[in-house]
């Protein structure tokens, strides 16, 4: 190949590639990296984007060059000069690609072991996901449970994830990983958070009719921080709720309004549900601060409505809404003071409410 055609070649090489790599790298096509685990993804991305911008650059080239080069007019008919395989050539084409995505392979293996391994003080966290809400409990700290998923920064957490109802998909974009919740199964994902600030996490899995709304917060902070705030949660949580001292008792007493608000809440109720006491805004289900409205229409006592609602939701379905919506494991995963607490709350807030 004579001289100016390697320097034309060599020319469009660097143009295409400059292209390619001004649109790699102009945009913010990811967010910021909050993980030990997300730097290492990151890097495995950009190793195969630039490998990628090689051989893109190497191919638009010849191409280019090629038509440029080699064009014919529009009326040449004649067939080209008869071309032979090139040995060395096809040998170079062969061995290069190979080197390439077995690096890839290497890359992608470490990087998949290191973060799946495991520190020596690794924090658990128990996920439990349903329609539509995420729990995040801490079996280290006396089973506090959380709403909202509560990380120490630096240290490396372990979630063990399952599911109530339907497949379910655990991600946070800044930590670069998702992992799906099955029935049946108890799934992992390793986090090493590196940045404070709080990231938003969301299920990934189309899981029902409220799935948009299947969204909670990541919130990184301190270690002492963190150990202060699981103290605080031990002291201000009861088996199962919070208490209140009565006025007009010297003795402690259970609040049921304040227990089944705790119990409301930790359930992720207010993520389907709008109820005035909790300043809940939900739209996937019934509005709760009609209960007294629907009992009348079901020919149902209020509380063994309400109850039954809880247990069996497909048992009677308002008007205008679907079954198999709400997710009917209530009734397992509550204990009987949890269940007893949020009817009591409920009942409560829909006599408050004036809808008698």
């Amino acid at each position: 190949m004579r001289r100016g055609s390697i320097v034309a070649l060599l020319g469009l090489a660097l143009i295409a590639g400059g292209v390619a790599t001004a649109v790699a790298l102009v945009p913010t096509w990811l967010p910021e990296d909050a993980s030990q685990e997300a730097g290492r993804i990151a890097f495995t991305f950009w190793f195969v984007i630039a490998i990628c911008i090689f051989i893109f650059a190497i191919v638009a080239a010849v191409m280019v060059y090629a038509v440029l080069r080699f064009r014919v007019q529009e009326d040449d008919f004649e067939d080209g000069p008869p071309i032979h395989g090139h040995t060395g050539l096809e040998i170079t084409w062969t061995i290069i690609p190979f080197i390439l995505v077995t690096s890839i392979a290497i890359v992608s293996a470490i990087v998949l072991s290191r973060n799946d391994a495991q520190a020596k003080d690794t924090l658990r966290v128990d996920v439990t996901a349903q329609q539509f809400t995420f729990t995040f409990s801490y079996p280290d700290a006396g089973n506090v449970t959380s709403p909202v998923l509560m990380l120490p920064k630096g240290r490396s957490v372990e979630l063990y994830m399952r599911s109530l109802d339907v497949i379910h998909s655990v991600f946070v974009p800044q930590f670069s990983q998702k992992e799906d919740v099955v029935p049946g199964l108890v799934t992992q994902l390793h986090i090493t958070p590196t940045r404070l600030g709080t990231f938003p996490l969301e299920c990934t899995e189309l899981c029902g009719l409220g799935h948009s709304l299947m969204r909670s917060q990541a919130v990184v902070m301190e270690p002492a921080a963190f150990d202060s705030w699981l103290k605080k949660q031990g002291k201000t949580a009861a088996p199962p709720s919070s208490t209140t001292t009565s006025t007009t008792s010297s003795t402690t007493t259970t609040s049921p309004s304040a227990a089944g608000l705790s119990v409301f809440n930790a359930n992720g109720c207010s993520s389907c549900h709008t109820l005035s006491a909790a300043n809940a805004t939900g739209k996937v289900g019934p509005d709760l601060d009609n209960l007294v409205a629907y009992a009348k229409k079901a020919n149902q006592p209020l509380e063994a409505f309400v109850h039954d609602s809880i247990v069996d939701p497909n048992a009677y379905i308002q008007p205008g809404y679907q079954k198999n919506v709400m997710p009917g494991t209530f009734g397992q995963s509550l204990t009987k003071s949890q269940l007893d607490a949020v009817v009591a709350f409920l009942v409560q807030s829909a006599q408050q409410s004036g809808n008698k």
